[in-house]
């Protein structure tokens, strides 16, 4: 049985990976223009597809037949082909936020719920809000509700975003802002790469709920698994999968005191878990033709900041990999979000007067000590946790212990 995901472009789609998880079948990618879309579902080779931005209403017009909850938000996200080539749609979307919802345990019924776009996944989210008793207003570009009078909806109590604003690889960028929303109680953003969005940062920072698109891409592909094979899947394995890929995406990102062993560290972290290892200091030398001390030296520190954080965001942009950077990444609040938007900012701090001077311009001009002192709060601010690094203590060693400090997660 050949199964896949119907859509524009696909590069970065996690699909394949999690239905693997789920069946013995085989699941590809089918990139189609739009004037390919009709040919290929009267024609194309598959049992079983799931469908993307952007041809989930386009497909509708195609279908034999519809369930009834497709028929209801008009659009599809899931067809299956029977044996005399008959196309079934179903919305799988809406089993899907269904189980998003219930987990960021925000109440909704008889509360404004602002829906940030609406297309193909719009639908779907506003159909399972309605049924729940949602006060639902739909955000868009031009409708009488859009970007321009949203202080209007100053007592929405959920925010929902179904556009690709904030997306890989144009992240850092929100749909609002969210100090317009005095009551605002949790963040929905159906957007899974990154794993925080901007807008998902910005929720964090407030002490909001919030829940990024994983969870629901895992639930709408376990409903739509079973309607390829006809066979029930327990539920259970929406958290297998689930945790499995978070466990793969997120990334690790050392920070510290420059010395302190973030590379040696970050090399033994990957041999631990197979993840990719990067260096931003060794990175910015390839971007940039010169060593991160070579630039403080000829232009000094400002232009390497701004360059530096030009680097972070192509980096930490990636998912599942292991980052070590260098010592003052902190002492721009920008490059908090850049670190935190895939994965855990894990601290090392070693004792300052252990802390190695060579090739490091700015700890040689003034004592280290002092330098320390002053990064302090900011070290803090941008840690998830701290792990300390002893004297003596080798890179394996400190890397077991980050192992331990994330509860055995890779």
């Amino acid at each position: 049985m050949l199964c896949g995901l119907l859509g524009e472009k696909l590069g970065h789609s996690h699909s394949p990976r999690i239905h693997k998880m789920l069946g013995s079948y085989d699941y590809c990618l089918f990139e189609k223009k739009p004037e390919e879309v009709e040919s290929f579902l009267r024609n194309g080779d598959f049992s079983g597809l799931n469908v993307t931005i952007p041809y989930k209403k386009t497909v509708f017009a195609y279908m034999d037949e519809v369930s009834e909850t497709a028929s209801k938000v008009g659009s599809i996200n899931t067809v299956v082909k029977d044996a005399s080539g008959r196309l079934f749609g179903d919305n799988t979307d809406v089993y899907g936020f269904q189980k998003m919802l219930a987990r960021s345990g925000v109440p909704v019924k008889g509360r404004k719920v602002l829906v940030l776009g609406s297309g193909g996944a719009s639908v779907a989210v506003c159909h399972v809000l309605k049924e729940q008793g949602a006060l639902v207003t739909v955000i868009s570009r031009s409708g009488e509700d859009n970007y321009t009078n949203l202080e209007k909806h100053r007592d929405a109590a959920l925010v929902v975003n179904t556009t690709p604003v904030g997306m890989y690889p144009n992240t850092g960028v929100s749909p609002l802002d969210l100090d317009i929303f005095p009551q605002l109680e949790g963040v929905l953003d159906i957007i899974y790469n990154p794993l925080r969005t901007e807008l998902l940062l910005s929720a964090k920072k407030r002490g909001i709920a919030y829940e990024n698109g994983l969870y629901m891409l895992v639930a709408q592909a376990k409903r739509s698994a079973e309607r390829f094979t006809k066979q029930t899947i327990a539920d259970s394995e929406i958290d297998r999968i689930y945790d499995a890929l978070t466990k793969d995406l997120a990334d690790i990102i050392l920070i510290g005191m420059p010395g302190c062993g973030k590379s040696t560290v970050a090399k033994r972290r990957g041999e631990l878990t197979g993840k990719p290892v990067y260096d931003s200091d060794a990175y910015y030398k390839t971007r940039f033709g010169k060593t991160p001390e070579e630039e403080i030296l000829t232009n000094g520190e400002a232009v390497f900041r701004t360059n530096e954080t030009a680097v972070l965001k192509e980096l930490a942009g990636l998912s599942g990999i292991i980052l070590a950077t260098g010592g003052g990444v902190v002492t721009r609040e920008e490059n908090y979000n850049i670190l935190h938007q895939n994965g855990t900012v894990i601290r090392l701090y070693r004792d300052p007067k252990y802390l190695a001077k060579d090739h490091r311009p700015l700890s040689k001009g003034r004592p280290i000590e002092e330098l320390a002192a002053e990064r302090e709060p900011m070290y803090r601010h941008f840690s998830d946790l701290t792990v300390n690094v002893t004297e003596g203590g080798g890179g394996a060693e400190v890397a077991a212990a980050i192992l331990k400090a994330l509860g055995g997660k890779a």
